[in-house]
């Protein structure tokens, strides 16, 4: 039995990539309440950046993670620094934090032709949402309204280079950083839409755990560019950190879906004894190689049973089972459910 139960679960970095297809966890939780507000002119690319990490929780989890509600500051129309009109669900006025419904974070949105004046209804929303322990966060410059309402005295803050000089000038009872982005006990502020990106991670993993940010990197983080403009995808395969030899290995268990290689043909491809390759998967995988390489393949087939409509049939075929029953159990053990009903679930 305790066989059986194994194969239930991914090794780490595959659980990862199939997150979203598991079986549902268990939780009474209610999904986080996040707000954003919106000031005219904000960061379309920074603000998308945010939404987007929080929309991809939610996908990476079989449960919603995450709610969130946009705010005006005084219409239900926001333009932003790209000229394009954005609808917001309600204005300042409406925001609720307490009782049904009250929000749990509450973001402003920034931009680099945003007006730097206060605005007092967000500074008493502010203030009231800092009385109340909220998580607060600041979005490219949103941080000077934060900074309006006070509830940055005695911290640091993350916002648009621009904008260093008005904040150290008009604040200096907040600390402007050097950095991208700043992360509080109960305040995070970011300068941009890339760092943007990594503060609403940082508050997943916060609130979720790193599995779950690991799960959002992988959709979001895949064609990250350096300095060389030629990166190759971030597939556990690239990963730099890995020894050659088991990246190798790796390319070659990819390379070798429909016909897989035994564990004897893939120490002679590498010049590497069986038990150094087994230590290798060890130490960096934490499985076997016979156990990733069979996460890989299942992998391989939910990803064409969801997006294909090739017969179950043929994708056991394609991907190296000797028979669509013998792949319909393994499907089973790994997602809780067989692969024609995760078929209909999905469509």
């Amino acid at each position: 039995m305790s066989q059986i139960s194994e194969k239930r679960y991914f090794s780490h970095r595959l659980r990862d990539t199939n997150s979203a297809f598991l079986p549902a966890r268990q939780s009474d939780a209610e999904p986080i309440r996040v707000g954003f507000v919106l000031q005219p002119h904000f960061s379309m690319m920074a603000f998308t950046a945010a939404v987007d990490a929080l929309v991809t929780a939610n996908l990476v989890q079989a449960t919603p993670l995450f709610g969130f509600t946009i705010f005006g500051l005084d219409a239900t129309t926001v333009r932003s620094d790209l000229g394009i009109d954005i609808s917001a669900n309600s204005t300042l006025d409406e925001l609720v934090l307490e009782g049904e419904g009250a929000l749990d974070v509450l973001i402003v949105c920034g931009g680099f032709r945003c007006n730097l004046s206060e605005h007092p209804p967000l500074s008493r929303a502010l203030k009231a949402a800092a009385k109340r322990q909220k998580v607060l966060g600041g979005l490219w410059n949103g941080a000077v309204a934060l900074a309006h309402a006070g509830v940055l005295d005695g911290l640091g803050c993350a916002l648009h280079p621009d904008n260093h000089a008005f904040v150290q000038e008009g604040f200096p009872q907040v600390q402007v950083s050097p950095h991208a982005m700043v992360v509080e006990a109960r305040i995070l502020t970011s300068s941009g839409p890339n760092s943007a990106l990594e503060m609403m991670l940082a508050l997943i993993e916060r609130l979720h755990g790193r599995e779950t940010v690991r799960a959002i990197s992988e959709i979001l983080s895949s064609d990250r560019i350096v300095d060389d403009g030629d990166t190759p995808l971030s597939l556990t395969e690239n990963d730099p950190s890995m020894p050659d030899a088991l990246r190798t290995l790796l390319r070659l268990m990819n390379s070798n879906i429909e016909e897989p290689l035994g564990i004897e043909e893939l120490a002679d491809y590498v010049g590497l004894s069986r038990r150094r390759i087994e230590r290798l998967f060890q130490s960096h995988l934490e499985t076997t190689p016979s156990r990733y390489y069979l996460e890989l393949r299942i992998t391989h087939a939910r990803r064409l049973l969801l997006q294909s409509s090739a017969s179950i049939s043929s994708i056991a075929v394609a991907c190296g089972f000797v028979s669509s029953t013998h792949f319909s159990h393994c499907f089973k053990d790994f997602f809780g459910v067989s692969p024609s009903q995760a078929r209909q679930k999905r469509s």
